[in-house]
């Protein structure tokens, strides 16, 4: 492979607008308004943890820029908006992890072109919080008692009030209270086993690490009901699930994994079709309890890896710490890291290998995919590509006290490991459609990492050109953390071949995950087409305390247009998407090649 080498592009006149904007702010300080100075490495980016900006009525952005005619359609997004809570005493109250943040869905609608023109000129946006049954109980009573993923127990609850909560989580009451539900992580339209609809835009559901769903209104937003897994099947009963269930590129189908708590943890690792609606258990598996966010998917296999976030004591840490976090095992680096590899095909051989590998964590797989075995005919090995981390820091940087500009310091943040490339293979699997070859043989065997790129190559909420994914691809896509600024710092678009990376940089602008949307003449199995299409990413402006959708050319990795929100009049709410975590793009649906759901899963 090439030497490793990056190449940083940015607009010239906004890199000058934000050079301006900068001294003028700094210069400001005497005035007593909020400077670069005081926020660390100068990147202001508070404001997008703390916004409580909601538009419930859609505006329309200003357009700038040439944004293409195939990028029209609907991009939503998710994500907490605000953490903070005022109660009806005056108390404010705060969410302490980003992952607890108070979630917000947002809808951005992209025009297809009329009166002749050949780019879009019209963009709006409306949003909508989702949960605010749970945030009017606490303003009633002035406590955050709900489970979360990091949250802090209330040290004013008494022994008793912990073992009642501890029994009420266990019994699962109120899992299906919408009232109550803070879920949005990441969004499916039309979801398998919601809806049977097959034409345009009907369902609209948020899903998160926990095993619950909150169905949304696609256009006004509003939660429109909640359920848990079991209403795919009745065996899907544990407690947690998988953030990112994979989908075929093909059928549509989706799979995922359920995990139940017990003597023994079980995995059960499902099938939604999407022509039918029916779920079908793939696998049953007892493995490590752990924190998964994302599973991985071949031509003919899903691989489970249990990475090394393991939970302890059998699940039960989880009740009495009422969150996930504090109930993770630091990571052990003598331990290693469990694959299992399922047959999704119709022969249902159930598992049919099992790899370890030397120990990481992960948030985020990328791809996975089958090659031929050249020294062993009949067989496939699977590279599988993930963004790494060698151990946990990762996640216990993203409380709010240590991730917002005006609170980091280079001691809070400087340690954490950052996340890496990785590609691992597993070698010399026999699939169930092989001829002339022995059944499979489920006994461990030893899978290799073969490709790490260094940190600054590397991006997570990763993204690739939808139409590869269970096949070979070259780019992806994703959001940096190259330590610029306390939170993330660009987009970056990284070579697996060449070693390579390009990334989008300008100071204070804060992008969020990039999604990748195919130009409709593109054929991505050539390699010159693979990256022809562009990028939508929600920017946030840490100077200017406004948001703007990004459009980028994903080959060049230059900016070809943006849309952006009104600057906010004295007293008003600052008009900032926070800074969610995934989206979705459903193309227009006209013409031959339209497609219904062009990236995200």
């Amino acid at each position: 492979m090439a030497t490793a080498t990056t190449t940083t592009t940015s607009s010239p006149q906004n890199t000058r607008l934000q050079e301006k904007l900068a001294s003028s702010t700094i210069q400001s300080s005497r005035n007593g308004s909020t400077t670069l100075a005081s926020h660390y490495k100068d990147w202001p980016n508070t404001i997008g943890f703390e916004t409580e900006y909601e538009q419930h009525t859609p505006v329309t952005l200003n357009v700038k820029g040439t944004i293409p005619a195939y990028a029209a359609g609907i991009l939503f997004r998710t994500g907490p908006g605000t953490y903070k809570v005022t109660t009806n005493d005056g108390k404010v109250v705060e969410a302490h992890h980003w992952f607890d943040g108070f979630s917000v869905t947002h809808r951005f609608q992209l025009y297809e072109p009329t009166n002749g023109n050949e780019n879009i000129t019209k963009i709006t946006y409306n949003s909508r919080r989702t949960c605010d049954g749970l945030i009017q109980k606490i303003k009633e009573t002035g406590r955050v008692q709900e489970f979360g993923f990091a949250q802090k127990r209330d040290p004013c609850q008494s022994y008793f009030q912990k073992l009642m909560s501890t029994f009420l989580a266990a019994t699962g009451t109120d899992s299906k209270d919408i009232a109550l539900s803070n879920v949005g992580v990441a969004l499916s339209v039309n979801m398998p086993g919601m809806t049977k609809s097959d034409s345009g835009v009907t369902t609209l559901t948020a899903r998160t690490d926990a095993n619950k769903y909150l169905k949304i209104d696609p256009e006004t937003l509003e939660p429109a009901g909640a359920c848990d897994q079991t209403v795919l099947h009745s065996d899907l009963k544990g407690p947690l699930s998988g953030t990112h269930a994979k989908v075929d590129p093909v059928t549509g189908d989706i799979f995922n994994y359920n995990l139940e708590f017990g003597r023994k943890a079980v995995y059960r690792v499902f099938q939604v079709s999407k022509a039918t609606g029916e779920t079908t258990i793939l696998a049953k598996l007892e493995a490590p309890a752990a924190y998964l966010h994302s599973i991985l998917l071949t031509e003919h296999t899903v691989i489970l890896c249990v990475w090394n976030s393991y939970i302890t004591h059998m699940g039960l840490s989880m009740l009495w710490n009422k969150n996930v976090l504090d109930s993770i095992a630091p990571l052990d680096p003598s331990g290693k890291a469990h694959w299992y590899v399922i047959d999704r095909t119709s022969a249902r051989k159930g598992l049919i290998a099992t790899f370890t590998t030397d120990p990481f964590f992960c948030f985020h797989t990328i791809n996975a995919y089958e090659k031929p075995n050249e020294k062993d005919p009949g067989t496939v090995d699977i590279i599988a590509d993930l963004v790494g981390y060698d151990d946990l820091s990762m996640l216990k940087s993203f409380y709010y006290s240590i991730l917002t500009s005006s609170n980091a310091t280079e001691e809070k943040v400087g340690g954490r490991k950052r996340a890496t490339f990785r590609s691992y293979e597993l070698p010399s699997i026999i699939l169930p459609n092989s001829s002339g070859k022995k059944a499979s043989n489920t006994k461990s065997r030893s899978g290799s990492k073969i490709h790490q790129a260094p940190f600054d190559h590397s991006m997570d909420l990763p993204t690739i050109n939808p139409a590869l994914y269970t096949h070979p691809y070259r780019y992806y896509y994703g959001i940096t953390d190259h330590g610029k600024s306390s939170f993330a710092d660009g987009l970056g678009k990284y070579d697996k071949r060449s070693g390579k990376a390009i990334i989008w940089r300008e100071h204070a602008q804060t992008a969020g995950e990039p999604i990748f949307i195919p130009h409709p003449d593109a054929d991505p199995f050539k390699e010159e087409d693979e990256d022809k299409g562009v990028l939508l990413s929600v920017v946030c402006d840490g100077i200017r305390e406004l948001s703007y959708l990004l459009v980028l050319d994903a080959k060049t990795f230059k900016e070809v247009g943006r849309a952006e929100m009104e600057a906010s009049k004295e007293g008003e709410v600052k008009k900032v998407v926070g800074f969610g975590f995934h989206g979705t793009h459903v193309k227009a649906l006209t013409g031959e090649k339209a497609v219904k759901i062009s990236a995200g899963d």
